[in-house]
This record gives C-alpha cells, structure tokens and sequence, in this order.
C-alpha cells in the first residue's frame, strides 16, 4: 500500500514522505518472478557496466517478493480485504528474511497472511521472527532449502558520490524484480515521523518506488549496506531514503535472537553537528551528536543534559553519530544506570542517566 506520512524531518527538506511500499486490493496478481541464472562471481572494479550486470546476477537470488494480506471490517460490518507488496533480502540458509516493519503491517497490525516468493518462483508461507516499529525493520522466516543469503557489508564506509544499486518490487511490475543505479546523495539524513526514528538514514537518487520496501541498497561489491525504505514526493526529484545497515545490524540480530527490541530511552531529539547546528548552538566539537530538544521530565533532563550539549560517550560506547546513540540504547535495557559523557561550552562532562 502506497502510505503517505505528515511529516518528513530533514535538515534541508521538508516534503511529504511515501514509504517504498506498494499496495493493491485482493485481484492484483502476484508479479511471476524472473528467472535468474546461477549467481556468478563479481568482478568489483570500476562499476563498469558489466559489474553492474554481474552483481544484479548474483544478489537477484536473494531479493523477495513480499505479499501481506489482512482483512478489515467496513462501515457495514463487511470484510474488506487489504493487501501490501514489499522487498525483502535472504540473510541466512536457515530462511530468515530481512523487511522494513511497514511492509508486514496493515493499519498498525501485524499482516494476518504473507507470503514469500523467491527469485526461481516459488512461494512460501512466512512467520514474522520480530518487528520493530520504531526503526521500521522485520526479520521474517520461511522454511525452504536451496537460498542464497546475500553479504551485509558497512555503511560507515560509504562516501558522498558512490555508486549504489537498488533491487526491489517497483509498483509491483510483473517479470521479476525492478534494478537502478544512483549515487548516495547524503548521508547521516535523519527520518523522524510519528513513532518511527531512523537515524543515519542513506539518502540517494537511485530510483526507489512503491514495492522497493525492504528492499537492499548494495554497494559495487555486492554487499548490502541499506535497506531501501522511503521516497519523497511532492517538489523534490530523485531523494530515496535507506536504512543504514551499521543501524540496522544491531537490530537484526536481537530480532532473530530475542523476537523483540528492549531498549533504553533517554528522552532526546538528536542531529548531527552540521555547520549550521554547531553555528545555531555556538558549539565547536565536530564529533558526537547535537542535543536538539531534552524532555525536562524524561530520564536525560532529569540527569541534567541541556540542548545543544555535545552527546560523545555512553558508557563504554564511543558516540561519532546517530547511529552509534541508536545502537548504544539497543545495547543498554530500561532501568540500567549508563555514564553519559558529553561536552556543554567546550567543557567535558559526565552525568549518570538511568533510562527509562
């Protein structure tokens, strides 16, 4: 289902978001997927053209077709069914499956009915392993042999002006999966609407459409560094958003370890220290995240942080982004007293946060 979303928080856009999912009612057929010939090694150089062509032949493998059905009442009591198609990526032998949330969640509900379908055409039925709303990431598992689980590589690395490609069910089009080819445009983007933060989010001008959700963002040597989400429509051209893996990671595991995400809450809006934050803050430290806005009643004011302090260290995790603050309350649960070190006029601090 194409969902729109009020608001897009980003530092220089701000514009109606659609997530890259797509939707359509119980009639719309299954797309028949391509069928893809044996995966090939990768020759990694330049990103010819002929790199592209191999590194499609060897991940279209572990790209998904993702159908997810519910059903709903109307005004007169009638069942009135609802269906969605996303993306999803292979991640193990043992079947499990990474999404976004949105893309197995109909009206806020978890999908009654979803079904998988690889690239050589067959169909499985799928259970959700774990969801978690806040950062809109699934794992899904299905029981099958014969899979081909794609690498995970490192966002940290990427750079601005690096060549991406984006495989995923664009608008649901028939005939297998839908390939383009962009660069990243930004990155450390911040998505923030409702309850769903995503930080360090990737944004890049490869094509990304209804029913990519979920689907992955790879770089030239075949690893996936993203997990495409969202597009913005409205004024703006060729601005498709990811999930960045490094955030992502932390994530997926506890997922498949746990079947849900336990994290601490400190109360903060962040973002990161661009030239224009720092100049508004009067701050000088380039690294670490921006303090935007402290709930003087949340566990973070409580302890005494202010807006624009400089958050560099929780505990033992060293803060260089959003992303590293995101992972660090993945790691530390509710209830847990964690040494936050940060920096207000160029002076170091520390304070001892209990999260909530």
């Amino acid at each position: 289902m194409i969902r729109p979303l009020s608001l897009l928080a980003l530092p220089l856009v701000a514009a109606a978001l659609l997530s890259a999912c797509t939707g359509s009612d119980s009639n719309t057929a299954v797309p028949t997927p391509a069928t893809t010939a044996e995966p090939v090694s990768l020759d990694t150089g330049s990103g010819a053209a002929g790199s592209i062509v191999e590194l499609v032949r060897q991940l279209t493998p572990s790209v998904v077709h993702i159908a997810s059905e519910a059903a709903s009442t109307d005004f007169f009591g009638q069942l009135v069914p609802q269906r969605g198609v996303g993306t999803g990526f292979i991640i193990d032998n043992d079947g499990r499956i990474v999404t976004n949330n949105h893309v197995v969640e109909i009206d806020g509900q978890p999908a009654q009915r979803i079904t998988v379908t690889l690239s050589d055409g067959r169909q499985f039925p799928a259970r959700i392993v774990g969801r978690d709303p806040a950062t809109d990431v699934a794992v899904l598992k299905i029981d099958a042999d014969g899979l081909f689980p794609v690498k995970l590589g490192s966002s940290a690395a990427l750079m601005v002006g690096q060549d991406v490609v984006a495989i995923g069910n664009a608008l649901d089009l028939p005939g297998g999966p839908t390939v383009t080819r962009g660069v990243v445009s930004a990155v450390n983007r911040i998505i923030q609407e409702g309850d769903v933060s995503i930080p360090d989010a990737i944004q890049t001008d490869a094509a990304i459409n209804p029913g990519n959700s979920g689907g992955p963002l790879l770089n030239m040597a075949g690893e996936v560094v993203g997990i495409t989400t969202a597009v913005i429509r409205g004024n703006a051209e060729g601005i498709g958003l990811a999930i960045s893996i490094d955030s992502a990671r932390p994530i997926v595991d506890e997922l498949v370890a746990n079947g849900r995400i336990d994290r601490g809450f400190l109360g903060v809006n962040i973002s990161p220290i661009t030239p224009a934050a720092a100049q508004s803050c009067g701050v000088k430290e380039t690294d670490g995240v921006l303090l935007s806005l402290v709930d003087p009643s949340a566990p973070a004011g409580e302890a005494g942080l202010r807006v624009c302090d400089v958050l560099q260290k929780i505990s033992s995790v060293e803060v260089h982004s959003t992303g590293d603050l995101f992972r660090a309350l993945t790691e530390h649960r509710a209830g847990e007293t964690v040494q936050v070190a940060y920096v207000r006029d160029g002076r170091e601090k520390t304070a001892e946060v209990t999260l909530g």
